[in-house]
């Protein structure tokens, strides 16, 4: 009995300290906050408990002679096996966690631009459509295409064309609000999702890319030996949300029409989507 309680001393004492061991790692793995300092006080309070549990068994070293001698080596045992069972769940929680976040967001960007995708524009353009009818707020969206992208893929070959997509994406996404979404629509094409946004405004946001993209070099690149500056420019589809005669898309869908134009009417400008198309829209609806 003696040696009994003893092993349940010095056996706690030992899983507290591989306790130790997921607690260091979750501390060691999150940026210095409060939750982090949460995990480092809870380190202290171990090496504390661990402490008292050597306190413990030096005072009481073969001290156990009668059964209800063991109660409080049998607390203490148990009390560090749920100290480790607690810490090992949070490490094990954390790293699922971590493992999802990392799903969820392999799930809705596009790994090359890194934007979003075609997959989570759609589900935000219904998420924000609906939200738009039920409270009656402004949404507007831009469709942006890369003047003469092909000539950029045969001129300088599919690796600075990759490039300069990547520069485009990360200029648009730099210029819009916080709360304002960039998808990778397909091919060289990106959309932009303004909520709260009216047609003359997303008309100037467009008109302001246009601008900025036409005066930037967007790839400086050595080929052959010989420096090489790539710019391009942008043709820009916009339309706006009616609330009454449309779906979310039917927006897209104007929007594309007046890329489309754009391309028509020379490039590098901005279309807004025909008004004629939504009021035959609105008849059709009607009727």
């Amino acid at each position: 009995m003696t040696e009994f309680a003893n092993f349940l001393v010095v056996g706690g004492a030992m899983v507290l300290l591989l306790s130790l061991f997921p607690v260091n790692q979750l501390r060691r793995r999150l940026p210095y906050s409060p939750c982090r300092v949460a995990w480092m006080f809870l380190s202290v309070l171990i090496c504390c408990f661990f402490v008292g549990y050597l306190l413990y068994g030096m005072l009481f070293w073969n001290d156990a002679r009668q059964w209800h001698d063991l109660v409080v080596p049998v607390i203490f045992f148990l009390g560090a096996i749920f100290v480790l069972i607690v810490c090992l769940l949070s490490a094990r929680t954390a790293d699922d966690v971590t493992r999802l976040c990392h799903l969820e967001y392999e799930n809705i960007m596009d790994p090359l631009l890194g934007i979003y995708n075609r997959r989570y524009m759609d589900r935000c353009l219904r998420s924000e459509a609906e939200k738009s009818r039920r409270y009656g707020l402004e949404l507007a969206v831009l469709l942006i295409d890369v003047d003469f992208f092909k000539k950029i893929n045969d001129s300088y070959g599919h690796l600075v064309g990759d490039r300069v997509l990547q520069a485009l994406a990360q200029m648009v996404k730099g210029s819009v609000r916080d709360f304002d979404m960039v998808f990778r629509y397909g091919g060289e094409e990106i959309m932009v999702l303004l909520p709260y946004t009216t047609l003359s405004g997303a008309e100037n946001l467009a008109e302001r890319l246009r601008q900025w993209v036409s005066e930037r070099c967007m790839v400086e690149e050595v080929c052959n030996g010989a420096p090489i500056d790539v710019r391009i420019t942008i043709s820009i589809g916009v339309s706006a949300f009616n609330l009454d005669v449309e779906n979310e898309g039917e927006m897209v869908a104007r929007a594309d029409m007046a890329l489309y134009r754009a391309k028509q009417n020379g490039r590098n400008r901005v279309e807004i989507a025909d008004s004629a198309q939504l009021k035959q829209a609105g008849k059709g609806v009607s009727a």
